[in-house]
């Protein structure tokens, strides 16, 4: 097998605010590629990509999916690995382990809508990674379509350098194609064989004068980041015609790459216009894997930080950055290749578990179908089956040169329900169930409450939760009972509190003795869990004994002393204590600790934490004081008023617990004319008055 030249690959991933039309310009991508010889279209349920059948029925996308394809551009043959992501924010988790592998990406606009919010969250997320991207401003062919507004939110809101490299010819049910500002020429899709056919054609009399105007602009842009350009534009007395083609599409090229500025596309991918362009857009301007940072990882062995180059003759390494679960094949583990090759047959290294792991095939994915590979390399991204733990975020490397690479990190689930099998014969089914969907998904955890002994699932929203419980009755054939939504509230300490806890136990023969003094106070501000310090000097407690210290604190800690919640963070340092040299052990030393950490986390003045949702609104203006009072009602805060398309635009802070049937209620007072997105801001403390209730109504709750 020869060597593949990396210079023609190009991973991307395809993003955008839910309804911009992610999929559907995924399935013409495919169609024009020659992948699929029909296209599928999401209002029919049969878009290739949204395989799974709760996402044909809702007509959205919840997992992402990933496939492979190749396009000609320039007489030569580009490998295309692409990734559509889920829109709806419950989802956001497919799209941050998606950006964790991704060397490009194209952002998707609706032409209508503009930058909506989880447009801003996606953009957010590629800046974290520092991600280039180009950008499609879709649905010209839409009633209230405005291209130019959308540049100027792109580059209001996002605060990006958007660059027009194509404008509309018409908008709207005129839309005929668009004028390519590079190749000063007009593009127009032929109807009657999907778009299939395209002809270049002079640019029309009324549009000289604007396309004028933006190809300067386009230089001007270009002349900030590039010296070339900006003497070849003066000198050229201003003019578009003194530079050349090439040399704008690689001071283009180069800028894009390095974040400067953000190509803009538009068409119609319903109406199958536009399409070819991202595809040649993807080839011309986004970067291949030779063209990113090399990826740098941690050696396990020394601790040192270790680089890795994406060529065939580095140690092999890769990150897996998804696991699914196949009824044909079992379990799949997504993973990037970054350096290396691997063959189906042979075996690998797991840094995070230290163990071997034989990858028995390898799969090319296209959507929920596989195609057997015998090798990967670097650059490609695949599929393995045959593993027994890999788990998402893992590194898998060669034995003999050990890498960790960098973990993807997950939100915390902020909504839980309580579940129960409807037939006690199931317990096991809905065990099984439970394990490999949270083995699926890092936001959906599954935790049994030590009061009432109920399983409660939890994750990131009510549509979350929703699809876990449908998945549980269609793929593992388990009914389950639910309960309502229950907020996930965490508890937090903010007081120093010095506590000594002597645990003594006398039953005739050997007892148990074990005393402690520590120090407990808050965690530290954005972080999470415990911090365990030990500064027990001279032996008075056996350096044996430390560990079941800090595993009785650990252990106390998902019991808050308000109401059981976890708590968030703690800081405990152990000072002193003593031991008796026949009654002390282990199991000793780990009660007092968590008699200990009951004890003086009731005396540091606990608070209760509760979810905080980032809220826009979109609603007619003569709604506007009904929504601001229901808004009030609801402990809201509001952060930002203004308006985009006539309609007015409400942004606010609103507590989770008072957003339960908030759909419903908007569409009430807006006669089903307002909308709403709602995603995860941050936790807050409760009022008092307010966490009265909480803890009043999670006491009757345990007690039923």
């Amino acid at each position: 097998m020869a060597k593949k030249d990396l210079k023609y690959t190009r991973n991307i991933g395809i993003a955008a605010h839910i309804d911009a039309g992610k999929t559907t310009t995924t399935e013409r991508i495919l169609f024009y590629t020659g992948i699929n010889h029909k296209i599928g279209e999401v209002h029919d349920g049969a878009a290739t990509m949204d395989w799974m059948k709760q996402e044909q029925e809702r007509g959205i996308t919840i997992t992402s999916a990933a496939t492979c394809c190749e396009w000609m551009y320039n007489k030569k043959k580009y490998q295309i690995n692409i990734i559509d992501t889920p829109g709806h924010v419950d989802f956001t988790v497919e799209v941050e382990r998606s950006m964790r592998v991704l060397d490009g990406m194209v952002v998707l606009f609706s032409a209508v809508d503009g930058v909506e919010p989880q447009s801003e969250t996606v953009w957010r997320q590629a800046d974290k990674y520092g991600i280039p991207r180009i950008a499609f401003v879709n649905k010209m062919d839409r009633q209230g379509a405005d291209f130019f507004n959308v540049c100027h939110q792109i580059r209001k809101i996002l605060g990006a350098k958007s660059i027009p490299i194509q404008i509309p010819i018409r908008i709207g049910d005129d839309f005929k194609g668009v004028v390519d500002l590079i190749e000063n020429k007009s593009i127009i899709w032929d109807e009657n064989n999907y778009g299939m056919t395209y002809y270049k054609n002079p640019i029309p009399e009324d549009m000289k004068n604007i396309v004028f105007d933006y190809q300067n602009k386009l230089l001007e842009t270009l002349s900030e980041h590039d010296d070339i350009i900006m003497e070849k534009f003066l000198y050229g007395n201003e003019n578009y015609s003194s530079i050349s083609k090439e040399d704008i599409i690689f001071s283009l090229r180069e800028n894009t790459m390095k974040m400067n500025v953000i190509p803009i596309l538009c068409g119609s991918s319903f109406k199958n216009k536009g399409v070819q362009s991202i595809l040649d857009a993807i080839c011309r301007y986004l970067p291949s894997p030779l063209e990113v940072k090399d990826i740098v990882g941690v050696n396990p062995v020394n601790n040192k930080k270790e680089k890795r180059k994406p060529t065939e003759d580095e140690p092999f390494s890769a990150l897996a950055f998804k696991i699914a679960s196949d009824p044909f094949v079992g379990r799949l583990a997504f993973f990037r290749v970054y350096s290396g090759k691997i063959e189906s047959g042979s075996y690998s290294f797991n840094a995070r578990s230290g163990n071997k792991e034989r990858i028995s095939r390898i799969y090319q994915m296209h959507a929920n179908k596989q195609n057997p590979v015998d090798k990967v390399r670097a650059g490609d991204i695949a599929a393995v089956v045959g593993f027994k733990d890999i788990k998402t975020g893992d590194t898998l490397c060669d034995e003999k040169y050990p890498i960790l690479l960098e973990k993807i990190l997950f939100p915390e689930p902020v909504i839980g329900l309580a579940i129960e099998p409807k037939y006690k014969s199931d317990i096991d089914k809905m065990s099984f169930a439970l394990s490999k969907l949270m083995e699926e998904d890092p936001t959906f955890q599954v935790r049994t409450d030590n009061y009432t002994g109920q399983t409660i699932i939890s994750g990131m929203g009510e549509l979350h939760l929703e699809i876990i419980v449908d998945r549980m009755k269609r793929e593992f054939k388990v009914e389950v009972n639910q309960g309502k939504p229950q907020v996930e509230y965490k508890e937090a300490l903010t007081n120093l509190v010095e506590h000594r806890e002597i645990y003594k136990k006398q039953t005739g023969g050997r007892g148990k003795y074990a005393d402690i003094l520590f120090r407990l106070e808050p965690g530290n501000i954005g972080e999470s869990g415990l911090i365990f310090i030990n500064k027990i000097k001279g032996g008075n407690i056996p350096k044996e004994y430390i560990p079941s210290i800090e595993k009785g604190f650990k252990e106390m800690m998902k019991n808050g002393p308000l109401s059981g919640y976890e708590i968030d963070n703690a800081k405990v340092t152990v000072l002193d204590g003593s031991y008796h040299s026949v009654d002390s052990d282990q199991l000793s030393f780990e009660l007092a600790g968590k008699l200990g950490f009951r004890e003086a986390a009731k005396k540091a003045k606990p608070v209760l934490l509760e979810p905080i949702m980032k809220l826009e609104v979109l609603i007619p203006e003569e709604n506007m004081g009904d929504i601001i009072g229901d808004l009030n009602r609801r402990r809201g805060i509001i952060q930002n008023m203004n308006s985009k398309n006539n309609i007015k635009v409400i942004q606010s802070l609103v507590p989770l617990s008072e957003m339960f049937g908030y759909v419903t209620i908007l569409r009430t007072l807006t006669s089903g004319r307002g909308t709403s997105v709602m995603e995860f801001s941050h936790y807050d403390s409760v009022p008092e008055t307010v966490m009265e209730n909480v803890i009043i109504e999670n006491k009757n709750r345990k007690n039923k």
